[in-house]
C-alpha cells in the first residue's frame, strides 16, 4: 500500500472509534496484532491478537475518551498519527506509531501521558511477591 493509502487505514480507524463501530475499527487489524500501552495504569501493557486488544478497547472506552487527529506522517509501513486525547475531564497529546502490512494494522505502540492514564484509570497493583 502506498504512504496515504496507510494514512486512510488509520484515519478509518480513528473515525470507526469515534462512532463506537468497533466491529470496523477490529477489521483494520491484523489477527497477530501487538498494542503496546506504556506505564503503569490498569490499561498499560502489551496486548497480543484480537480478542486481547478488544479486551484493552473495552477498558478503555469505559471512560468514553475523545481522539482527534492533529496530524498524520507516514513514512513506509509506518503512520504516526499526533492526537489530542480527552477522557474523564483531561486533554493530552499523544503519537500514536503504526505498523502497516499488507493492508492490515501489524503493531501499535503509544506515546504519551502515562501519569495522567494512571490517574484516569488507576494505578495498577504491584503482586505480592
Amino acid at each position: 500500500m502506498s504512504e496515504q493509502e496507510n494514512k486512510q487505514l488509520v484515519q478509518r480507524g480513528y473515525d470507526a472509534f469515534a462512532a463506537g463501530d468497533i466491529e470496523t475499527v477490529m477489521s483494520l487489524f491484523d489477527d497477530e496484532v501487538e498494542w503496546v500501552q506504556p506505564g503503569d495504569s490498569v490499561v498499560s501493557g502489551t496486548y497480543h491478537g484480537k480478542a486481547e486488544l478488544m479486551e484493552y478497547m473495552g477498558r478503555i472506552g469505559q471512560k468514553a475518551p475523545t481522539i482527534r487527529v492533529e496530524q498524520m506522517i507516514a513514512e513506509g509501513d509506518t503512520v504516526v498519527a499526533l492526537t489530542e486525547i480527552t477522557v474523564d475531564g483531561h486533554t493530552s497529546r499523544d503519537a500514536d506509531v503504526y505498523t502497516i502490512r499488507d493492508g492490515k494494522t501489524t503493531a501499535v505502540r503509544i506515546h504519551g501521558d502515562t501519569a495522567l492514564m494512571e490517574q484516569v484509570y488507576g494505578k495498577k497493583e504491584l503482586a505480592a511477591g
